[in-house]
């Protein structure tokens, strides 16, 4: 599966397969396209699973969350949070994700920049954050529902 580029008055823009669209191609779009197609093609997720950039209410705000992937169910699975190669993965950009993750309730979320990636099990019962080591941890729970 390849990533689809083109120039548009001056600068380029890919297709998001999800959204059926033309984007700007910026540096975090680059991040969230990489992460769709690798997800796609690498892991099995149907693209019917997954949701990129739709709004949210947060806390009575209105937010916009970069990337949902869905169960089997249709309920969110994993929240990912993309942000831009040159953008450090800190404690508030988990915070970020993590509050966006109060209105999806995932069990999984995820920070991507690109070069690195963290991955988290949220446990709502106990409301602990369980750090996991990469991707594989969380397709082993997919794989077994």
């Amino acid at each position: 599966m390849m990533i689809k580029q083109r120039q548009n008055g001056g600068r380029t823009e890919v297709f998001d397969i999800i959204r059926k669209k033309w984007v700007p191609f910026t540096e975090e779009e680059k991040v969230r396209q990489y992460l769709i197609h690798f997800l796609i093609s690498q892991k099995g997720i149907p693209e019917s699973h997954l949701s990129v950039e739709r709004q949210i209410t947060v806390n009575g705000l209105t937010r916009r969350y970069d990337l949902v992937v869905f169960d089997r169910e249709g309920g969110p699975w994993l929240v990912i949070e993309c942000k831009a190669p040159t953008v450090e993965l800190t404690q508030a950009v988990v915070e970020q994700v993590g509050r966006y993750n109060k209105t999806l309730r995932a069990p999984y979320i995820a920070v991507s920049n690109g070069r690195q990636s963290i991955f988290f099990r949220i446990d709502f019962e106990t409301e602990k954050i369980v750090f996991l080591k990469d991707f594989s941890e969380i397709q082993n729970q997919l794989d077994a529902e």
